[in-house]
């Protein structure tokens, strides 16, 4: 059905520069649907607000709603998640609505993207199709699955459901009352739209130099020199949807479906899973491919601040816009105002667990729990996993030219429960700041930073994985490595040893339960602890009991209270609802 009138939210540039460098959106007047595919640019617009709709979440929020953190915001609507007080009609982290209206966009995008004159050049205009169908394509794949994942699970009925597969533009006259297709239906459907955006899409945008590098489908078409293939695929688009892209969004999906929460209603398997995460991983030479300082990639200053547009680092696949401004939603030093201690003119949000700290291994790789592993309980951040002093600022350490004392002997307002903004747990958060920002309203020095959506250590904990699933601890299918070699690659560039390792590499459940480990550590504060649990069916274990803090007096006696008793009900938690709104 024709769409009268759409109000165009987000507009890509007339040239079409990168992702990455969109301009600011412009709010233009309102125009029928004939009108706005007449101009190139309000065409844009609609898949410009795909791209200004991603997602993702960039900032650390749903980890508090875990075993990982806390919140001294008393305001935040995770909070009652974590107390599983939430609803159809208070779900922090619905999906359904920005998803559904994006898919929208897009479908709108492709039923008119073959009619717009992107060029007036025959050859440009073909490769145009092709790439923004492409683009389209891969965004549509993307939002179906955070629709899947938010929203997809058993019936009563033993039934595992998806969403409703909607493919075409939706009108005041359509049909609404859309029933949800099939868990596997919804794989199958994320998984064409991949397939086919990988044929349109390079996979990676680059600048060809000779013309003999022109791919074989267009020469056929008449396109004959580098330069007219890098006006439509060259690096200035670097940061849009890339066949790089499209692949590791398949893997994602593979990964979620041969979960537990969803393996037995869907026939992806973990041995498919590792293979889509091992065709991501080939193009940076597998194993060996793990960036040596990937793990803080968020502190590497030099190599961030010298990123040219849509340029990545190594350990970062897919990233958004660099920023350095101070407003409030800017990624330039709103994360430090957040975060920081007190002293610091932070606001402390965001404070780890001492659940979380305890499941940092000592150096030695062992866990504090094991006899072997040295830890001592009189001196607990001693001899520790070298990440936890880069994720957590604890107590005495140096942070950015001061002393961060949390215990209850402090005599600034850093100190466990002094002011609104203290830490309520004795931890506050280092991971994703940047130590060179300064937070003081009166001197604010923001720097830059990015908001990441896909890392390749969480591609390569997907394969560490599903390979342990499918193949053992030291299997290798017939894909060079295995799960064992990933977690022994991310240990040694972190400066963990692997005694423990070694030790339990021929057991596949405590392999599993270190490989877990492994993600809890590598990908805190990132929002995926929330999910996890999720699929793999551990959540009433995880987030249905206490959460502790760790409280230090002026002698060093040290004690770790409960904070707070988490609530997590099976039989409705782990399904997340379709909005009220919706059903009404």
């Amino acid at each position: 059905m024709k769409i009268k009138n759409i109000l165009i939210l987000a507009i890509l540039a007339g040239s079409f520069c990168s992702c990455a460098d969109l301009i600011n959106p412009s709010i233009q007047n309102a125009q029928t649907e004939e009108q706005m595919f007449k101009d190139p640019s309000s065409a844009m617009g609609i898949l410009g607000y795909a791209y200004g709709n991603l997602p993702f979440e960039t900032k650390s929020t749903t980890d508090i709603a875990t075993d990982d953190a806390v919140t001294n915001d008393l305001g935040s609507g995770y909070i009652k998640m974590a107390q599983g007080t939430w609803a159809a009609n208070n779900d922090p982290m619905s999906q359904w609505q920005a998803r559904k209206i994006t898919i929208q966009y897009l479908n709108l995008f492709l039923k008119n993207v073959e009619t717009v004159s992107w060029s007036k050049d025959p050859f440009r205009q073909a490769m145009f199709i092709d790439k923004l169908r492409g683009e389209a394509l891969g965004l549509r794949a993307l939002n179906m699955y955070y629709l899947l994942r938010n929203h997809g699970g058993w019936t009563s009925g033993g039934q595992l459901l998806g969403v409703p597969i909607i493919l075409e533009p939706e009108g005041v006259e359509s049909d609404f009352n859309q029933p949800r297709a099939s868990f596997q239906a919804c794989v199958e459907q994320i998984y064409a739209d991949i397939d086919e955006a990988m044929k349109l899409l390079p996979f990676d945008y680059v600048q060809l130099t000779d013309d003999n590098e022109v791919p074989q489908r267009y020469k056929e078409i008449g396109v004959q020199y580098a330069q007219e293939y890098n006006a439509v695929f060259g690096d200035s688009f670097s940061g849009r949807m890339s066949g790089r892209i499209a692949q590791t969004i398949k893997a994602l999906v593979a990964l979620l479906a041969a979960s537990p929460a969803y393996a037995e209603g869907t026939d992806v398997t973990y041995e498919d899973a590792a293979n889509e995460a091992a065709a991501v991983l080939k193009h940076i030479n597998g194993v060996a491919g793990v960036d040596p300082t990937g793990y803080k990639w968020f502190m590497e200053k030099k190599t961030l601040d010298a990123l040219g547009s849509g340029q990545c680092p190594p350990e970062i696949l897919w990233r958004g816009s660099m920023n350095k401004g101070t407003e409030d939603y800017a990624f330039g030093l709103n994360q430090e105002v957040q975060n920081y201690p007190p002293t610091l003119y932070g606001n402390g949000r965001i404070n780890p667990t001492q659940n979380l700290v305890d499941a940092f291994p000592m150096a030695n790789g062992y866990p504090i729990t094991d006899p072997s592993s040295g830890y001592s309980a009189s001196d607990p951040y001693a001899g520790r996993d070298p990440r936890l002093a880069e994720y957590v600022l604890y107590n005495g350490v140096t942070y950015n030219g001061a002393q961060i004392i949390t215990g209850t002997y402090s005599s600034d307002n850093n100190g466990l429960n002094k002011i609104s903004t203290s830490t309520r747990t004795g931890y506050y958060l280092r991971k994703l700041l940047r130590d060179d920002c300064n937070a003081n309203p009166s001197a604010q020095n923001p720097q830059y930073h990015y908001p990441v959506y896909i890392r390749y250590t969480e591609i390569f904990l997907a394969y560490a994985e599903a390979a342990n699933e499918a193949y053992g601890p030291t299997g290798k299918g017939d894909l060079g490595y295995s799960a064992y070699d990933v977690i022994k690659a991310l240990h040694d560039r972190a400066g963990v040893g692997n005694d423990y390792l070694d030790s339990i590499q021929g057991d596949q459940d405590k392999m599993r339960e270190l490989i877990r480990n492994e993600r809890r550590i590598e990908l805190c504060f990132e929002n995926h602890r929330f999910w996890d649990v999720r699929r793999w069916m551990i959540a009433e274990e995880i987030d249905n009991g206490p959460v502790h803090r760790v409280t230090i007096d002026a002698e060093g006696n040290i004690s770790y209270p409960v904070f707070q008793n988490r609530v997590f009900n099976p039989d409705r938690h782990y399904l997340f609802p379709i909005p009220q709104i919706e059903i009404d």
